[in-house]
């Protein structure tokens, strides 16, 4: 069992689901709010590790899906400064467990960092616990305006 920090976009199914997962695995998830996080370029970095710059990005993001923001086209400086601007754009959930720190809900990367406790072959797919359910879900509520 972990004591996982889950940082998510509040409301957002997809977390919700991923947070039942790890709960149902038996591991402490402490929720927080990854919009209202006083994020700096120190303290997201180590989420990221040796992932390349454009897997970072919540590619369900407006900004990315009008091509407002092209994460191939960042840079590491580049890419942190824009997410620190603008949260949405972060992959999530982002999740801590003692020291480590990671990006994004890739079922078979999470169950062999702190396991799932699934029966194998039982593990959902990588793609099916990242953003919303099906395509014709309605986008996740947009987050208030900060005053």
């Amino acid at each position: 069992m972990a004591d996982v920090t889950f940082f998510e976009k509040p409301d957002c199914g997809g977390n919700a689901r991923q947070r039942a997962l790890l709960a149902q695995a038996g591991h402490r998830v402490t929720a927080r709010d990854l919009l209202s996080e006083p994020w700096t370029a120190a303290t997201l970095r180590p989420f990221f590790g040796d992932r390349p710059v454009a897997d970072w990005f919540n590619r369900a993001a407006p900004a990315v899906k009008s091509g407002a923001v092209a994460p191939e086209a960042l840079d590491e400086a580049a890419a942190l400064a824009a997410m620190l601007a603008q949260p949405l754009l972060i992959r999530r959930p982002l999740m801590q467990v003692g020291d480590r720190r990671e990006c994004g809900f890739e079922t078979d990367r999470v169950d062999a960092w702190i396991g799932l406790g699934i029966a194998p072959g039982g593990v959902p797919a990588a793609g099916t616990m990242e953003g919303c359910r099906r395509p014709d879900m309605p986008p996740c509520p947009a987050p208030e305006a900060k005053a």
